[in-house]
Formats: structure tokens, sequence, C-alpha cells
């Protein structure tokens, strides 16, 4: 695999990410990094899927570059449109308070650390795009499926919860998806790079295995890192009681039926 066009899109994001880091200082909302985030990864994507080093950018290639690009589009644009106006990010408020002097090092370096995630998740899209797969295999018409639920699962899960915070402020959105699931959009987030990682998948080729770096990344940075673990933290300070009663009723992460009927006189929820 030639390391050019990989080295040259981790010094992109790297760069992009300073640039997150810049805004934050400027605006004094971290709610713009994840925005730059996911554009980043769909700019590092676009890169690696059409970047001319092997052979032609033929129609594998495109179609790559054509998915990480509305998937970034449809990511970016909600968080850019969920920060504009509102308040800070609690969760990077809360780090920022935890570091307190050393805030300004520290998101920068942490934002480096996001940067190096970012390259894990561009590495899946380069080997879906490099699959030399002549023809379409039965693992791309899999790994498009799947992609395409996820895209249209996470919309659906946003949307969701954006009506349901206009009509009921302070409460715990327990309907549609987030019956299912605590954090649906957190789950379809993680099934689109279970999906680069099944285009990418090639019985011939042990290189193409790299790709399932991408949802594992993704997996622990959602159920255990900077996902679940701080959103919780300040839904259960700000919800109390009618988000433990959630807790218990609704799966985390995968979809499952709830254990039992949500109540009806009140609804309590979660806003991401």
């Amino acid at each position: 695999m030639d390391l050019v066009p990989l080295i040259s899109i981790a010094l992109g994001l790297s760069l992009l990410m300073t640039m997150a880091w810049a805004v934050q200082r400027v605006t004094g909302s971290s709610g713009w990094i994840d925005a730059i985030w996911s554009i980043a990864v769909g700019l590092g994507g676009i890169a690696a899927a059409v970047w001319p080093d092997i052979g032609a950018v033929d129609e594998r290639r495109i179609v790559v570059g054509l998915l990480v690009t509305i998937w970034a589009i449809r990511l970016g644009g909600h968080i850019a449109a969920r920060t504009h106006g509102a308040h800070d990010d609690p969760r990077y408020a809360k780090l920022m308070q935890e570091w307190g002097k050393d805030g300004p090092r520290n998101l920068f370096l942490f934002l480096q650390i996001q940067a190096a995630a970012a390259f894990v998740l561009v590495l899946a899209v380069r080997l879906a795009a490099i699959n030399p797969h002549a023809s379409l295999a039965i693992t791309d018409v899999i790994g498009v499926a799947l992609l395409i639920t996820a895209i249209v699962g996470e919309g659906v899960a946003d949307a969701q919860l954006r009506r349901f915070g206009k009509t009921h402020k302070g409460a715990v959105c327990d309907t549609g998806l987030w019956a299912w699931s605590r954090h649906p959009n957190y789950f379809f987030e993680w099934l689109a790079w279970v999906a680069w990682a099944v285009i990418a998948f090639d019985p011939g080729n042990l290189w193409s295995l790299v790709a399932a770096a991408a949802p594992a990344l993704m997996y622990y940075l959602l159920v255990y890192a900077s996902g679940i673990p701080p959103l919780e933290a300040h839904m259960l300070a700000s919800r109390g009681d009618r988000f433990r009663a959630y807790q218990r009723r609704v799966s985390p992460f995968f979809p499952l039926p709830p254990k039992t009927p949500a109540p009806q006189t009140t609804h309590q929820g979660d806003p991401s």
C-alpha cells in the first residue's frame, strides 16, 4: 500500500483539527469541534477514495467517494445546525472545567488524538476504495445496504429527537427509535463504520482486515469513552430519577424492545 496518500491525509486531518481548536478558542463554543471533525473525516475519505496512486479513478472509487460525502454532509450539517446559537457542548465544557488553566493546551492535544482516530476511520474508506474486486461482490451489496440504512437511521433518530425537544423541554425522549435505544444515533453511526469494513473486505487481501479497526474504535469511543458515559452523566445530573427510569427500561446502545412500557403521563428522555 502506497504511504504517500496516507501520510498526506494524516497531516490534513491534524491541520483540520487544529482549525477546530482555533474555532473553539475564538467562539467559545465547543460544539463546532464535532462538526469540523465530521467534515474532516469526509474530506479525508474523499481524498482516500480518489487519490490516483493505484490505477485509474474507477466506478468503485467514485461510489465510495460519493457515499462518504453524503455521510459527512448529513452528520456535519446536523451538528452545525444544532450548535448554531446553542449552549456549549456539556461534554467539552466539563473537560475544560476539569483541566482548568491547562484547558487550551489539553484541548489541543485531545483534538490531535481525535485526528488520529479520524485517520483510522479514513483508512477503512481507503481500503474500501482500493478493494480489487473486478465486479460487484456480495460484500459490496451488503456494505452499501448497511451504510444507507445507517445514514437514514441516524437521520431519523436525530429528527425524532429534534421534534421531541421542541415540544417537551427538559424531558427525556422515549418515543420512536429512542424507545428502543437510549442512543440510536450512536448505534447507526457505529453501523456506518461496520458497513465500510464490509465493503473493504477481500478474502484474498489480509490488508482488508485492517478496516475492521474502524467499527471497533468507533464502538469503544461511543460506548466507553467520549459518547455514552459523559452524555449520560450530564443527563443524570440534569434529569435525575426520570433518566434513571429511562435507563432501567431502555437498552443503552443496540436497539431492543423496552423492558416495560413507557409511562403515559410523562416523557422522560435524552437531548444528545
